[in-house]
């Protein structure tokens, strides 16, 4: 059984904003799939089936970005599963725009969602689907920037992005983690990397919220 964890906010306020990439890619997977992910469990809304004659469950958690954790550790536990079996995709603010990159374990780099996650996970040894966003422009609040929303040009490529990001998923489950990182971790396989535009809208974090 795997597990795919895509990290992002829940809510209309927030469906078009970088922040959500995880939860794009668990979409675009539950299409591909023919999966519905729509079942509220333990905080977050899940669906599961099989995959290449293995389950697999996808989840999205709903008590926000910072606060991912919690609905994360419930479901492994329910299912009695550790975190070898479990697959996080999230935004990544020290990668360009459409680039993808696949690897095991690590610090959370400053991401809220990741270090809740290694908060609550017994280890921080689960695989990792890291879609680039690039960084914000000069001058930006980093939380302000990933809640805000794409850029024209970012949309433009965001399907493709989304796309490629979902075949590293895939690729996991059914190459290996090694393999997928020999075919996603290669910088001459990146997408082209369309600036922010300075002007893309971004709300203010509020102060009680736990989306960033």
């Amino acid at each position: 059984m795997w597990f795919i964890v895509g990290l992002g906010n829940p809510g209309r306020k927030y469906e078009e904003t970088r922040h959500n990439a995880g939860f794009l890619v668990v979409d675009r997977l539950a299409e591909r799939w023919g999966i519905s992910c729509d079942r509220s469990q333990l905080g977050a809304l899940v669906g599961d089936g099989q995959v290449r004659g293995e389950r697999a469950v996808l989840a999205k958690p709903q008590s926000y970005m910072n606060r991912s954790g919690q609905p994360t550790r419930s479901l492994l536990g329910f299912y009695k599963q550790g975190t070898d079996r479990l697959v996080v995709v999230h935004d990544e603010v020290d990668l360009p725009f459409g680039t993808i990159r696949v690897k095991r374990g690590g610090g959370h780099g400053g991401h809220n969602g990741l270090r809740d996650l290694n908060t609550h996970l017994p280890d921080s040894g689960y695989a990792r689907v890291r879609v680039g966003v690039s960084r914000p422009p000069e001058g930006w609040d980093t939380a302000d920037y990933v809640l805000g929303k794409w850029s024209p040009a970012q949309r433009d490529g965001l399907s493709d992005c989304v796309d490629r990001a979902t075949d590293a998923v895939e690729a996991i489950l059914t190459e290996g983690l090694t393999a997928a990182m020999n075919t996603y971790n290669i910088r001459t396989r990146n997408a082209p990397q369309p600036a922010p535009a300075a002007d893309s809208a971004a709300p203010t974090v509020p102060p009680t919220g736990g989306d960033s």
